[in-house]
């Protein structure tokens, strides 16, 4: 041992021409440690809003906007700076986004942002390459604040925590649901945030005698009782139910369906074969023999899947109810053919079957703003427009 340290310490005091090798050695750790830290600061300090809005066009664009919202000011008083929503937290994806952000810094320094409406005209552009990253680390920004884990699904109204908590199992990306909320949209994807809202004013005089058939305007909570204590799953919108008693401002409902007989059998489907959503129920619901009877069974050749017949009763509020179905289809081909034509003709709504239509549209969310409500009447609009049920089409 004490030869081996020896031998080391004439190493390191051996002389490299002029310097020795330890104080080499010594020098090139010093160096790292400076450069190191040089590095970092220079890091941090493009890790901070003041830097981020010392050009135009963020501080005269999305830097206006932020303060507009909850982000910015709310009761609690946490703010949300541009780093916390668009820079990871996590040191290598840190790394991976500032080399990617290089470009973007290229772009604003020798492009053409500055001049008027230049901005505007790409907006959806930028904005389409944001939701594509949140979509890809699962809005792993907005997590370090909003945890599924620890959000309290009881404090949420009943359409809101069941449509959290399907989230939450899927652990799915916040952005594909909530665009928008710290920004403004492209021109064009805000036009459909009021459809649902003109479809619930038409519902006032809506019949809820015994034996109506009802559609719904929105996702509505269905329960195992008329007291509402117990929630039993959620109705999707443009979804067909029957009344079967009324109860003061309860509605004793059957809904209609076939459901895939393989799992729990949470989600109730408009007819054999056919992915059209009518409704999802909660574990508990869905295995209730006093909630759902089921009846045929058949095998779907295609998939090799075995479906069965279905009908679940269950009660629900009466509210954002139709008899008449056809007020939805109007509102939801408007929407369509204005914000699915933002970027590119839209395909007919025959040109595509009943089961491939979910993966089309999905394709099409990223342009578009529809809040969770909308998208479901949308895709059941073109779902129930498809070749399925279009005379002529394949």
């Amino acid at each position: 041992m004490k030869s081996l340290i020896i031998k080391l310490w004439r190493t390191m005091t051996r002389p490299a021409v002029h310097i020795s090798l330890g104080v080499l050695t010594m020098g090139g750790f010093i160096a790292g440690v400076i450069f190191w830290g040089g590095f970092n600061t220079a890091l941090e300090a493009t890790n901070t809003e003041k830097f981020c809005i010392s050009c135009h066009t963020m501080r005269d664009n999305v830097y206006v906007e932020l303060q507009e919202t909850v982000h910015w000011k709310n009761h609690s008083g946490v703010r949300a700076t541009c780093p916390d929503c668009h820079v990871p937290h996590n040191w290598t994806d840190k790394i991976a986004r500032k080399m990617q952000a290089s470009k973007e810094v290229f772009a604003q320094v020798f492009g053409n942002y500055d001049e008027p409406g230049v901005f505007e005209e790409r907006r959806i552009e930028l904005a389409k390459h944001e939701w594509d990253r949140f979509s890809a680390n699962k809005s792993l920004e907005c997590k370090n604040c909003h945890n599924y884990e620890s959000m309290d699904f009881e404090q949420m109204s009943p359409t809101a925590r069941i449509q959290m908590k399907q989230a939450a199992e899927k652990d799915q990306s916040c952005v594909d649901c909530h665009k928008g909320i710290a920004h403004q949209l492209p021109a064009g994807m805000d036009s459909i945030g009021g459809i649902v809202g003109e479809l619930e004013q038409l519902t006032s005089n809506t019949d809820y005698s015994v034996g109506q058939a009802l559609v719904s305007v929105r996702h509505l909570p269905v329960y195992f009782d008329a007291q509402a204590s117990q929630e039993a799953g959620l109705l999707n919108p443009a979804s067909t139910v029957t009344v079967l008693e009324q109860h003061g401002e309860m509605i004793h409902v059957e809904i209609d369906g076939w459901r895939k007989a393989k799992g729990f059998g949470r989600v109730i489907q408009e007819d054999f074969g056919m992915n059209i959503a009518v409704g999802s129920l909660l574990k508990e619901a869905a295995q209730s023999d006093e909630i759902v009877t089921a009846g045929e069974q058949k095998i779907d050749e295609l998939t090799g899947l075995p479906w069965e017949k279905v009908a679940a009763k269950v009660w629900m509020k009466k509210e954002a109810m139709l008899n008449d179905v056809t007020p939805i289809w109007e509102k939801a081909s408007e929407a369509y053919k204005t914000n699915c034509s933002v970027c590119h003709t839209q395909p007919d709504e025959a040109h595509f079957d009943a089961n491939t239509w979910p993966g089309m549209f999905n394709g099409m969310l990223a342009f578009v703003n529809f809040d969770t409500d909308s998208e479901a009447l949308v895709l059941k609009y073109l779902q129930k427009h498809s070749s399925d049920f279009a005379e002529g089409h394949h």
